[in-house]
């Protein structure tokens, strides 16, 4: 049967996410990140279900119950992990006709600059505590992080050529190898890649979901830098040339919407920090944008608004998390319907 890897904008269930702990990175910002990730789990509970691992469950929940959190939407299960960016280490769901098929495919730090052997066993985990309906759970023995690729839900993938012909993911394949392996697990059959693109500070190898993003009608989101004297300038200039020519399965261009650029952000000891507009997450009838306490703020919100304009577009102040070099939706996977229980 003929596979599909959904949109983002199509209807969840709910979203996963892991939350940041001592033994993480994230031990010397705990008390700067956890309030962001109380209101990610509040907004988001508001549309949809939360799915969510923590080491503790009693303290995260009055966290989030003092937070003011949907605390019957919210699930929380006590699973141990290497870090929190779920959308690397999560679930990728596909579609065989109308039944959800969970993927769990191997994470492994980035191109092996993190540890992740906790991370790679939370999908498992997950299923083995009942947090999934009995859905077919497949280990395609591929390295694959969710941020990587975007889908149209109709047979398209985005992505880049920096992050999955990389050499520390599956070097055993070459770029015709991969789109094999992709079509037959995802149900691709029209891959765009991008070849300039990247983010100072960015520890994925250029994904995607922090450079471009598919949105409805054939439209997508990009950053867009407007300093010259930037190092971001030159290649995203070209990655701009890129989408231009990009065309749809039915031949024809994108509708392309330029998201601002925010003021550079460096961590204590000068390293550029990954801030994206980018990273946003679609929800049920609602868009969480990562906001850095940046004039281009509004501009960014607008700009996805463009994009979604059914959708309720609330800002998440995400200056925590690129500290950690990520972002919302590296933070965060979604659960398309059908996938709990």
């Amino acid at each position: 049967m003929t596979r599909r890897l959904p949109a983002e904008w199509e209807t969840q269930d709910g979203v996963l996410l892991a939350w940041p702990h001592a033994e993480s990175d994230w031990l010397p910002l705990l008390a700067a990140v956890e309030p962001v990730y109380t209101e990610i789990v509040r907004q988001v509970s508001r549309f949809e279900r939360v799915l969510l691992v923590a080491p503790d469950r009693r303290r995260v929940s009055e966290m989030l119950r003092q937070a003011g959190a949907a605390m019957e939407r919210v699930a929380i299960f006590e699973i141990p992990t290497n870090d929190t960016w779920a959308r690397d280490f999560g679930p990728l769901t596909v579609y065989e006709g109308e039944r959800p098929v969970l993927l769990d495919f191997g994470f492994n730090g980035w191109g092996l600059k993190f540890a992740a052997c906790l991370d790679n066993q939370v999908t498992s985990q997950l299923a083995e505590a009942g947090a999934f309906r009995e859905l077919a759970i497949e280990t395609p023995g591929l390295i694959l992080e969710g941020g990587s690729i975007e889908s149209d839900g109709r047979g398209t993938l985005l992505t880049t050529s920096q992050c999955l012909l990389n050499r520390n993911r599956n070097p055993h394949l070459d770029r015709r190898q991969l789109e094999e392996k992709l079509a037959s697990l995802l149900g691709a059959d029209h891959f765009l890649w991008l070849e300039h693109g990247y983010l100072a500070g960015d520890d994925t190898d250029s994904h995607i979901d922090t450079l471009a993003r598919l949105t409805p009608d054939d439209t997508i989101l990009y950053v867009a830098c407007d300093d010259p004297a930037d190092e971001h300038y030159g290649p995203l200039a070209c990655m701009r040339v890129e989408l231009e020519l990009l065309r749809s399965r039915e031949g024809k261009p994108f509708r392309l919407i330029p998201l601002p650029w925010p003021a550079p952000r460096f961590d204590t000891e000068g390293g550029r920090l990954p801030a994206t507009y980018a990273n946003y997450l679609v929800l049920n009838q609602a868009v969480l944008v990562p906001t850095y306490d940046d004039p281009h703020d509004p501009a960014a919100l607008a700009a996805v608004g463009q994009a979604f304009p059914e959708h309720a577009i609330i800002g998440i102040d995400c200056l925590p998390l690129i500290e950690q070099h990520g972002s919302l939706h590296c933070v965060t996977m979604q659960l398309p319907k059908g996938v709990l229980p």
